[in-house]
C-alpha cells in the first residue's frame, strides 16, 4: 500500500464518504451493517476502537446510542470532519486519532469492547499488511471482544465496470486481468490502492490471524449492482427489501455477487505475535 495515496484520496474529500453510506448508492450496504452491529454489539455503553472510520459515519451512529466510541484513521481531515459533525450533533466521541491500522500502539492491549476495521483492510495490497492490521485489532480488543472487518469482494469493479462501461475493461484489460489473478489493483482507477479478496478466502485468513469466527455476512447481496429501483421505494417498502437482504446475506451463494463482505469475529484469550519483516 502506498500510505500517501491511501491518505491523499480520503483527505481531498470527507464529505464524499460520508455521502456514500448516507444518500448515495451505498445506502444498502451501511443499512445492512447497521442490522450486523445491532445485531452482535454488546450493549452501550460498551467501547468501541472504529479503524480506519473516515470521516464518522458508523462511529457518530454508535456515539448517538450511547457507546465510547474512539476514532482513528489515516487522514486528518476525516478526523476534523468527524470532529466537526460530532459537535453539530451535541455527540461526545472520547478521542480522534491519526493512525495506521498496521500499528494501534498508541492504545494499551486489551482496551476496547468492540473494534470496527471496516475499510482498511481492502487497501493494505500486501497479505502482510492486512495480517498486521487483523493481529493489531485483535491486541486491543479484551477476549472475547467483538470485531467486524470488511472486504471488497475479487469481482466487484469487474461487475461495475461491466454494468457501467464495458469498453473501459478492454481498453485497461491487462490490468484487470491482474486484478483477476492476484486481487491487487494499486491506485484503482476513480478510486485508489484496493484489495480484493476472494469470499471463500475471508473465514480461513481471519482464523490464521487470531480471530474466532462468528458469521460472514453480504451487504449488497441479492441487490448487488441492481439496487437503483429499490432506492426509490418508499421507506416501509425499503426496508422490506433489506430485511430479505439480510436473511440472505449469510448464504454462500450471495457472497459472491456482494461487493463488500462483513466478517464478525472475536478475540480468544490469545493472540498470535505480529509477523516480522518490512511493510510494503
Amino acid at each position: 500500500m502506498n500510505v500517501d495515496n491511501v491518505r491523499g484520496y480520503y483527505e481531498a474529500d470527507p464529505q464524499r464518504e460520508w455521502d456514500r453510506l448516507d444518500v448515495m448508492h451505498d445506502r444498502i450496504e451501511y443499512a445492512v451493517t447497521m442490522r450486523a452491529l445491532e445485531e452482535y454489539l454488546p450493549g452501550a455503553p460498551a467501547t468501541v476502537l472504529d479503524v480506519g472510520g473516515g470521516p464518522g459515519r458508523y462511529a457518530l451512529e454508535l456515539a448517538s446510542r450511547g457507546y465510547g466510541v474512539t476514532l482513528a484513521d489515516l487522514s486528518r481531515a476525516n478526523l476534523d470532519f468527524a470532529r466537526g459533525r460530532a459537535a453539530d450533533a451535541g455527540l461526545r466521541v472520547q478521542a480522534l486519532e491519526q493512525a495506521d491500522a498496521r500499528d494501534l500502539s498508541r492504545f494499551d492491549g486489551a482496551a476496547f469492547d468492540v473494534v470496527l476495521l471496516m475499510g482498511p483492510l481492502y487497501h493494505l495490497l500486501a497479505e502482510q499488511d492486512r495480517r498486521a492490521a487483523v493481529q493489531e485489532a485483535l491486541r486491543v480488543l479484551r477476549p472475547g471482544g467483538r470485531l467486524f472487518a470488511a472486504f471488497i469482494t475479487r469481482y466487484a469493479p469487474l461487475r461495475f465496470w461491466a454494468k457501467h462501461n464495458p469498453a473501459f475493461v478492454l481498453e485497461h484489460r491487462a490490468k484487470f486481468e491482474e486484478m483477476i489473478a492476484t486481487g491487487q489493483a494499486p491506485d484503482a482507477y476513480g478510486f485508489t490502492d484496493l484489495y480484493l479478496e476472494q469470499p471463500q478466502a475471508i473465514v480461513p485468513f481471519m482464523e490464521s490471524a487470531g480471530a474466532t469466527s462468528v458469521d460472514l455476512i453480504g451487504c449488497e447481496g441479492v441487490l448487488s449492482m441492481i439496487r437503483d429501483k429499490v432506492n426509490e421505494l418508499s421507506r416501509e417498502d425499503w426496508d422490506y427489501w433489506i430485511d430479505v437482504n439480510y436473511r440472505l446475506a449469510r448464504d454462500p451463494a450471495t457472497h459472491g455477487i456482494a461487493e463488500h463482505l462483513l466478517y464478525v469475529g472475536e478475540r480468544g484469550s490469545r493472540v498470535p505475535e505480529p509477523d516480522a519483516g518490512p511493510r510494503s
